[in-house]
């Protein structure tokens, strides 16, 4: 009841219009009853974190010689990768500048039980879902222990304020802001079939009460055949000219399912509209770059501050490729210590799983 109260809602995959109509098939969100312990002092290292990787990722981005060479070996045996970097390399055949920039991350962690350490598990600079959802969540769990916490032995007033969809729509309010075109619109890239697609209009609820944005849904298909970039740069779409273009799609191969997509991907890159993310930025959230980030003295390349370095690398976990035999053989022999995780986003992706 709580849930289709308050909009903790997604698509039920057993109704087939609940994926492209609005208010049909609803069914609650998966959550836990209950919220999970986790040491306080873990949760001040990852808000910690959180600003000094939002500046890693910037710096790198602006990097493109770093990206094309870290990624060469990846866009060999990845198609998918290498249609992105070919759209990057065309941005800096052009010198293409973005100006504004603007990012929504993830940072994914994970508790070690043998090092007591946070652990990042994965960087996302696309697409970050559940801001929305996730904040419904933390509502729900405080609202429960509000009555049954003292059976329980739990304080709802432990529970974080989790302020992800206010915050995520007050950024791109600023963005549009930025772009100084009050006739603009924000776009979100979206699948044709979504059916977490309330959690993608609490932000667009977000951004119209609070900011007075309106935002236009889109898949790249639709961009392609109702787009075109002025002269000045200007990206229009149905007649309505976009400040912002938020990605909420795009970050698999099966967004791009034709030369449509990639199509209406390029014509994105080479607008003026502020971009969440660039081509920049999504190519800095691939798993490889991680992995480069990772080695020895290459995070001086882009921050300055020893302690901010420092900081990164106490949570960074061990990241090889298959190339590393030494790293194979031991994963051969000792399988439960690895996990075998492709170059993909959008959760899952575990080979096996």
């Amino acid at each position: 009841m709580w849930c289709a109260m308050h909009g903790l809602v997604v698509g039920d995959r057993g109704d087939l219009r609940s994926g492209t109509v609005p208010g049909v098939g609803l069914v609650h969100a998966p959550f836990s009853l209950l919220p999970t312990r986790f040491p306080a002092s873990f949760w001040k290292q990852a808000c910690e974190l959180a600003p000094i990787f939002n500046e890693l990722v910037d710096r790198v981005s602006l990097d493109g010689k770093f990206l094309q060479g870290s990624l060469s070996r990846t866009k060999q045996v990845d198609d998918f990768t290498a249609r992105l970097l070919e759209i990057h390399a065309k941005m800096m055949a052009v010198n293409k500048k973005e100006d504004i920039r603007l990012g929504l991350h993830r940072s994914d962690y994970m508790l070690d039980s043998e090092t007591n350490s946070l652990l990042q598990i994965e960087l996302n600079t696309i697409s970050t879902s559940f801001p929305g959802l996730g904040s419904l969540v933390s509502e729900l769990h405080r609202t429960l222990l509000n009555q049954y916490g003292e059976v329980l032995g739990l304080d709802s007033e432990r529970i974080p304020r989790n302020w992800a969809a206010i915050q995520f729509a007050e950024a791109l309010g600023k963005a549009w802001v930025e772009y100084n075109n009050e006739s603009a619109v924000v776009m979100m890239i979206v699948q044709a079939e979504e059916r977490n697609m309330y959690d993608q209009y609490w932000l667009i609820n977000h951004l119209k009460e609070s900011h007075g944005v309106m935002t236009i849904r889109k898949t790249l298909a639709q961009v392609e055949a109702e787009g075109l970039v002025l002269p000045n740069g200007t990206l229009v779409v149905d007649g309505r000219p976009v400040a912002v273009v938020y990605f909420r799609a795009g970050y698999a191969p099966t967004d791009y399912p034709s030369e449509v997509e990639w199509s209406a991907r390029l014509l994105i890159e080479q607008s003026s509209a502020i971009k969440c993310p660039s081509i920049s930025y999504h190519l800095v959230g691939t798993k490889k770059i991680q992995q480069e980030l990772a080695k020895p003295s290459v995070l001086e390349r882009f921050l300055d501050n020893e302690e901010d370095i420092a900081k990164l690398r106490k949570c960074f976990a061990g990241l090889w490729s298959l190339d590393n035999e030494e790293i194979v053989k031991s994963a051969i022999e000792k399988p439960d210590l690895f996990v075998l995780k492709p170059q993909r986003e959008g959760g899952g992706n575990f080979f096996g799983s």
